[in-house]
């Protein structure tokens, strides 16, 4: 008998699961965090935020367009140093030791161009974009039940070959909003490993919902990085020379 039950128990949470569908999840979670129309009708986003880095606080600036121009712009020691600028066509950076502005490889760009499609939500008309989504059971995340989501974009390059562009999502089963992201790093000192991003504290902004807290790290490892957002504007003023890359002062003749 006991047997019975549990087979029971199992086939209803099968059927549970299969009754909901993965554009269901989805059309919640639009529904929940302000609906899509008003999505599509964001030009923008501003945030300013505060990361943790070893027990110091950095503030910083996220910057992103649905023109595709964004930046980071973190304040450290009195100086402004831009990461990840994008102004549609150019990828550019400051170097952290020479505080000079530097491009990105051609494959780096293209990469960026891609992950531009993303805004404001890459789940926002997924299937225009060609992206896949797919519904691949529960998980228990940080003691919370959650439907897992595969996100799969267009392919990414890297290292001049073509990968796969594969996310992994974590739906809260009573809010129906993401509360982890999950991926494989693909280059650098952790490739291989699996990317985790957490996301909590989500807080309305002009009739919309925003998570304002984020951990960033790797998953089964201790600690992270985490970001607590402070304030966010939608379709901020930001003019476009913001996100262009600087040309050389020309050098003082002697």
């Amino acid at each position: 008998m006991k047997k019975l039950v549990l087979v029971i128990v199992a086939v209803i949470g099968s059927l549970t699961l299969h009754a909901q569908t993965v554009d269901e999840i989805l059309s919640t979670y639009f529904e929940n965090i302000g609906g899509e129309e008003n999505f599509r009708k964001i030009k923008g986003v501003k945030m300013t935020a505060k990361v943790n880095q070893q027990g110091m606080e950095i503030p910083l600036e996220i910057i992103q367009m649905s023109n595709g121009k964004q930046m980071t712009v973190i304040n450290f020691q009195g100086k402004e140093i831009k990461q990840g600028v994008f102004d549609g066509e150019t990828l550019w950076s400051h170097n952290f030791m020479t505080m000079k502005a530097e491009k990105s490889d051609a494959e780096a760009t293209a990469n960026m161009k891609l992950e531009a499609n993303d805004f404001p939500d890459p789940f926002l008309d997924y299937k225009k974009k060609g992206y896949a989504v797919e519904l691949l059971g529960k998980e228990t995340i940080d003691g919370a039940e959650t439907f897992k989501v595969k996100l799969t974009k267009k392919p990414v390059t890297i290292d001049g070959k073509k990968e796969d562009n594969v996310s992994f999502y974590f739906f809260d089963m009573e809010n129906y909003v993401p509360i982890a992201m999950q991926s494989e790093i693909k280059s650098g000192p952790g490739k291989g490993m699996i990317s985790m991003v957490t996301m909590s504290d989500y807080q309305e902004v002009e009739g919309m919902y925003f998570p304002f807290s984020m951990t960033q790290g790797v998953k089964g490892q201790p600690g992270g990085q985490p970001i607590t957002i402070t304030k966010i504007e939608l379709n901020p003023d930001v003019k476009d020379g913001l996100f262009t890359f600087p040309k050389e002062a020309p050098a003082t003749q002697k």
